[in-house]
């Protein structure tokens, strides 16, 4: 994984790259670069194994990449922009890590800062009662854990493979960073309410970005200005 992200960092070619947003966006996985065919191929040594992404599923522009970024926040900083459905983990010399993120039907209901306050592999899910209440169907995947009435982590749990809880001193903000086993929602505002990625995607995020770091929600009167067309990368 640390090969395709230096594969990212120094760059891929921009004819490759040069796909359209728009109705070319469902692009043909040939004409990905093979970096990302790599990237989002399947991963056999996790606990269970992880399929690979379809990605002419996806909007390449949701596909990780390294972009020129200008912010005020130190490298390490994650920054989520729930409008533009990106995910940005800052790195040094005015760049950014920039990921796809699929976010709640409504937007994003909170915005401000947090931190990283535990990282989990494989979690398991504990829906709130409003959802069961909402949803009865989902009480049949349920069964009793070790924090409650829940579903165990594993393949088609709504957490996917890895997820970072976000808090605000000693109060959990009940959002999370989390992967997806619907990467086709990725750039879409579909989900509960969290900020899902694609599972390679949280899983690249979640070896980099360690429990304290500072994550800032961008609200939607504002925006963390980004620099310049992102190059190719």
């Amino acid at each position: 994984m640390d090969l395709d992200r230096r594969a990212l960092l120094w760059g891929i070619s921009a004819t490759a790259m040069g796909l359209s947003c728009g109705s070319r966006a469902l692009a043909q996985s040939s004409e990905i670069p093979a970096v990302y065919q790599r990237i989002y191929g399947p991963v056999d040594n996790d606990r269970f194994a992880i399929p690979a992404v379809r990605l002419s599923q996806i909007n390449p522009a949701f596909l990780r990449r390294l972009v020129p970024y200008e912010t005020a926040e130190e490298p390490g900083t994650i920054v989520v922009d729930p409008q533009a459905h990106y995910l940005y983990h800052v790195q040094p010399n005015g760049t950014a890590m920039r990921y796809g993120v699929g976010v709640g039907r409504s937007g994003f209901g909170w915005s401000g800062t947090a931190s990283i306050e535990a990282k989990q592999e494989w979690p398991d899910w504990y829906p709130p009662k409003e959802m069961l209440d909402r949803q009865p169907d989902l009480m049949a995947q349920m069964t009793n854990l070790q924090s409650g009435l829940g579903m165990p982590g594993g393949p088609g749990n709504p957490l996917g493979v890895r997820a970072m809880y976000l808090w605000q001193g000693n109060k959990d903000t009940l959002y999370r960073i989390h992967g997806t086993f619907e990467p086709w929602t990725i750039g879409k505002s579909v989900s509960s309410g969290c900020i899902r990625m694609i599972n390679q995607d949280v899983i690249d995020l979640y070896n980099h970005a360690p429990v304290g770091t500072r994550v800032v929600v961008i609200g939607s009167p504002g925006r963390v200005r980004q620099s310049r067309t992102a190059r190719p990368s």
